[in-house]
């Protein structure tokens, strides 16, 4: 919750969402634990400011912001979900684009590019949508009957908290249908082309809205009897990382932020023309903040493994406890002492678009321990970033003076000071990390009928943050850096759709 006028979090509560991993390559969540997990947030951020004297009445509109590709469909009588969701990174899809390529003239994965900005890929919606369609019987049948509602997590929780079966708003906005492979994003609708070659039923498709207006009126919980916010306007909705772009204020041509969460995404605003990459980079709409108001675009780099990367030391090399202590690892070993580490876990995206590539750690010696790795580990997510960048100076001719950076991994001194080292310009940190919230918060605030929040750049106000200024001499980071090169080569290649699927030898 964020006051309006200072821009300043008042308060807040946040719960982990279990990711389930069925098979090697498969990642999925719960849509019911989501839901319900926006339901305890709610309930328990609401307490919070009723124990700071906040009147929660003062509550005056709701934004929504989501992890983007992730794909989920249910069924409008029952309300419930069909499956799991299917989560952004997942790569059980890889045959069906094998498959969906197939029929592209020349195999060109970049054949709806002009339209959708996108490369066919095992990232976004439409190919996830096509695989439940395909292997899922109850979808199917759903389907057939026309019960079924496809979409990302915004649509899904949107329809749910404004009704669900008992009237729910089946509603995206434009930059999340931006991410689906199946929108025009100059024409700002569905494609029927694009629904016809993905073979996916329009009428399951959400309502595409802009950014910022309002959806519906949240309904009470079911598991909230005090319908604290009951009657407040949903008037904000942006993919995860557009909204981290409001959040930094990026509203001219030309800025640009790096969000280091799950994976990292570098967005920088092209302004009200779509510039397209000849670099590997994707080309998104960035907002639309209102109905009337002009849609602004932006190039997007992606990496899929950041954050994610902290969470497999830990989790399943077990060499620390806690996110925080491979941190300590890092900042013992003060260097990587030759070991570089590719966390190609789901293949790789920007700007290699290579889903072949599996996770490498290479130049390991007899000396090389856990501290080297751990360092290794945060270097990549710093290397992964100059790709990107150096993509996107290529492509905007204009390279940038300094990053801005949010996200959870933000709060790792070592790795936002590596980072700077690493690209050799400056990092600049908000104080306030949760800038993905704050640019729903502002979404929903600047709707019409809300108007709680200006957008006005003289209105804006002055974020204090941190500065991390490069420390070691550009030489040293250009030969980490080519040597980083050569061990994403070694990564490539490694995985073939025709081996076995379960991962074990034949």
């Amino acid at each position: 919750v964020f006051n309006a006028e200072t821009a300043e979090l008042l308060s807040h509560h946040q719960v982990e969402i279990k990711q389930e991993f069925p098979r090697e390559g498969w990642v999925e969540q719960d849509p019911m634990e989501i839901l319900n997990s926006v339901y305890e947030c709610v309930e328990k951020t609401c307490e919070k400011m009723k124990e700071l004297n906040i009147n929660i009445a003062n509550i005056r509109a709701i934004g929504v912001t989501n992890q983007r590709e992730t794909t989920v469909v249910w069924d409008k009588t029952t309300g419930e979900p069909l499956y799991n969701a299917i989560v952004w990174l997942d790569l059980r899809t890889q045959s069906t684009v094998e498959r969906l390529l197939k029929r592209v003239p020349g195999k060109n994965k970049t054949f709806s590019k002009f339209k959708t900005g996108l490369p066919l890929s095992t990232y976004f919606s439409a190919v996830k949508l096509r695989w439940l369609l395909d292997n899922v019987e109850e979808i199917k049948k759903a389907v057939e009957e026309g019960r079924a509602m496809f979409g990302t997590i915004d649509s899904w929780l949107i329809w749910s908290l404004t009704g669900g079966k008992d009237g729910g708003i089946h509603c995206t906005d434009v930059t999340n249908a931006s991410r689906t492979m199946l929108f025009n994003i100059h024409s700002l609708e569905w494609d029927p082309d694009l629904c016809k070659f993905f073979d996916i039923p329009m009428e399951i498709l959400p309502n595409v809205r802009s950014s910022s207006e309002i959806y519906g009126v949240m309904v009470c919980f079911p598991v909230f009897e005090s319908g604290a916010l009951t009657g407040v306007p949903i008037s904000g909705c942006l993919g995860d990382q557009h909204a981290a772009l409001v959040g930094q204020m990026c509203f001219q041509d030309g800025q640009a932020k790096n969000t280091y969460g799950t994976g990292c995404f570098l967005l920088c605003n092209t302004g009200q023309k779509s510039v397209f990459s000849e670099h590997g980079l994707i080309t998104t709409i960035a907002y639309k903040m209102g109905k009337d108001k002009p849609v602004f675009y932006a190039l997007e780099g992606s990496v899929a493994i950041a954050g994610a990367v902290v969470r497999w030391l830990r989790d399943n090399l077990g060499i620390a406890k806690t996110s925080l202590e491979v941190e300590k690892l890092a900042e013992d070993a003060g260097t990587s002492y030759g070991c570089y580490f590719v966390p190609a876990f789901s293949g790789l995206y920007a700007p290699y678009w290579e889903p072949s590539a599996r996770g490498i750690i290479c130049g390991l010696t007899q000396f090389t321990n856990k501290s080297h790795i751990a360092f290794a580990a945060l270097e990549a997510v710093c290397f992964q970033t100059r790709e990107i960048l150096d993509a996107m100076n290529k492509d905007c001719g204009i390279p940038l003076s300094q990053l801005q950076v949010d996200g959870g991994m933000t709060n790792n001194k070592i790795l936002m000071q590596l980072q700077s080292d690493i690209l050799c310009i400056p990092v600049v940190k908000p104080s306030m990390a949760e800038t993905t919230a704050l640019g729903a918060a502002m979404a929903a605030g600047a709707a019409e009928g809300v108007e709680v929040w200006s957008l006005n750049p003289g209105d804006l106000s002055a974020v204090t943050c941190e500065r991390f200024e490069p420390q070691i001499n550009p030489e040293e980071s250009e030969y980490r850096y080519a040597r980083w090169k050569k061990a994403v080569m070694k990564s490539m290649g490694w995985e073939t759709s025709d081996g076995p699927s379960n991962g074990k030898p034949k």
